[in-house]
């Protein structure tokens, strides 16, 4: 998680317990990655910022996606590979994500990556590049 960054306060998308699911394209798009390279993708993500990557979402079920939050119409500027998926507001059916609390019982989901004042989205090009880089 992020250490070093403040949060004064959580974003109200943010539960206070548990988790529960948020409607992509509102209060954020979302990028969803699967199993091993989810992983691959939000471990350089976080090398590359210095664990400061913003907001990073994974869970333990599964295929063990990693949901990279964005600012909301951030997902649809970019062309995603496969197997990643945008997921935002604006097409034919709803995407929820599921969203853990900052504390206590979360399972299955958890963060890789809190959301802080400095860095309340993971940067949309950035992603971009590290996705296509963990593709090669």
């Amino acid at each position: 998680m992020n250490p070093t960054k403040s949060l004064d306060s959580k974003p109200a998308w943010v539960p206070e317990v548990g988790h529960a699911l948020r409607l992509a394209g509102v209060h954020f798009d979302a990028v969803r990655v699967g199993g091993y390279l989810g992983e691959e993708v939000a471990y350089d993500l976080m090398a590359f910022t210095g664990f400061q990557a913003g907001p990073i979402v994974r869970e333990a079920t599964r295929e063990r996606n990693a949901y990279f939050l964005l600012a909301p119409g951030t997902a649809s500027a970019y062309t995603w590979p496969a197997p990643t998926r945008a997921l935002h507001g604006g097409g034919r059916s709803d995407s929820y994500v599921g969203i853990p609390a900052f504390g206590g019982m979360t399972w299955p989901l958890g963060w890789r990556s809190l959301p802080t004042i400095e860095d309340p989205f993971v940067e949309g090009e950035l992603l971009h590049r590290a996705v296509e880089y963990a593709l090669r």
